[in-house]
């Protein structure tokens, strides 16, 4: 097999010079035949994977198409045929031969993790392609399991390249435990940080949260081992570092999403000089008001009957029971929110009074719309307070705002 090593002899080069020079052109050509077998070989796999996938219903083999697992194992006919042919390939040299077992092992090991990295990825599709698993840190602990594989492929390259048995390397890493602990530290408080996570259900993926630390506001697109990548409303992706999650303050506002409702919460500022009794003549005006005559009239029976009893002089409103401005506005309201359509009324449904502020007295609303689109529930909450500022002046009420006072 070897007729050029013979020719060059012939031609009376020495036998190191011919020896080389037959051995690179023989590499060559087994490189070649090698190259060409993979070739063949991927295509028959793929064309096999094709048929396979067109005629199931699972989708398994589309991701093990989409993620290269026929090519990766193509890889391995090269090895195979090279392997074979390394006696003829070294052509008597144990020192070669013995050096081309040890890089084609090599080459094996990389192929290896290669296509594990395939059905991995393969299992990672599967995974969140199912409801139960669709929110789950997959990625977290495929990257570990990642890390593991090249961790263990450099091992046994080093122990095939030097010859040494795989426990003196394995032997090693304890002495320098305390060095991988602070290069892998982020690793291994991530690869933690994604168990706690997952185990007491704090961040899935989909999940609307926010960090003011971190400027994220926005959905989990992913959970890996390092990082968790948040959307932003803007578009812009926030990464995090997974074991800050828990260290750092967030909100995650899945409760909302599982709830009935989204949450209307916003004080009105009412001026406190326009708060007074009504008079009748008010009073009358007021019960005009359809949705809330009855209350109206309730209310001001119950007040004459409390006064009557008590022989009150009501000639003076503060004497006894009268009704205010401000008691029937944020009566009025509570009845509008408790009509409103759009309003869950399972949920809180109240108008109530704050402490006075510099800025006025606050009526603050207090309910949840059924609809928790975001946008449906801004327009929802902006046609509620058009409604209610619009009502104010009924009721002889004036809103607070801040008067620029003319320049002398």
């Amino acid at each position: 097999m070897h007729i050029i090593y013979d020719f060059l002899i012939g031609l009376g080069w020495s036998a190191t010079l011919a020896w080389w020079a037959d051995f690179i052109l023989f590499s060559l050509i087994l490189l070649t035949v090698a190259w060409l077998l993979r070739v063949f070989v991927r295509f028959i796999l793929i064309q096999v994977f094709h048929r396979i996938a067109n005629s199931t219903k699972t989708t398994i083999d589309d991701s093990l198409i989409e993620n290269k697992f026929p090519k990766n194992i193509s890889r391995f006919a090269p090895y195979f045929f090279l392997s074979a042919a390394v006696g003829l390939w070294a052509n008597g040299n144990i020192s070669i031969e013995n050096w081309l077992h040890a890089l084609l092992d090599v080459y094996a090991v990389f192929v290896a993790i290669v296509t594990l990295r395939s059905l991995l990825r393969t299992l990672k599709q599967e995974l969140q392609s199912r409801t139960q698993f669709k929110d789950k840190p997959i990625e977290s602990y495929i990257q570990v399991v990642m890390i593991f594989l090249w961790g263990i492929g450099l091992l046994l390259t080093f122990s095939i390249l030097s010859g040494k048995d795989l426990v003196y390397f394995f032997t090693g890493l304890g002495a320098l435990s305390a060095v991988i602990l602070l290069v892998f530290k982020d690793t291994i408080l991530g690869f933690v940080a994604s168990i706690q996570i997952a185990a007491n259900d704090l961040v899935r993926i989909g999940d609307w949260i926010t960090m003011e630390s971190y400027g994220a506001d926005g959905y989990v697109i992913e959970i890996n081992l390092s990082t968790i990548k948040v959307q932003n409303f803007d578009n812009t992706i926030t990464t995090v570092p997974t074991y800050k999650l828990l260290s750092s303050s967030i909100k995650n506002w899945r409760g909302m999403s599982e709830s009935e409702g989204r949450r209307i919460k916003r004080p009105l500022y009412i001026r406190a000089s326009s708060v007074r009794f009504l008079n009748d003549e008010e009073l009358t005006g007021i019960t005009q008001l359809e949705r809330f005559k009855a209350i109206v009239q309730a209310k001001k029976e119950e007040i004459a009957a409390y006064n009557k009893a008590l022989k009150t002089d009501t000639s003076i409103p503060v004497n006894g029971r009268n009704l205010t401005n401000i008691g029937l506005f944020r009566s009025y309201i509570e009845t509008y929110l408790e009509q409103h359509p759009s309003i869950n009324q399972k949920l809180t449904v109240m108008c109530r009074q704050l402490a006075p502020t510099p800025n006025g007295i606050p009526l603050e609303i207090y309910a949840f719309t059924s609809d928790k689109a975001w946008k449906n529930h801004e327009m929802i909450s902006a046609d509620i307070f058009d409604h209610i500022l619009a009502s104010a002046s009924f009721f002889h009420i004036t809103l607070f705002e801040f008067e620029q006072q003319a320049n002398a």
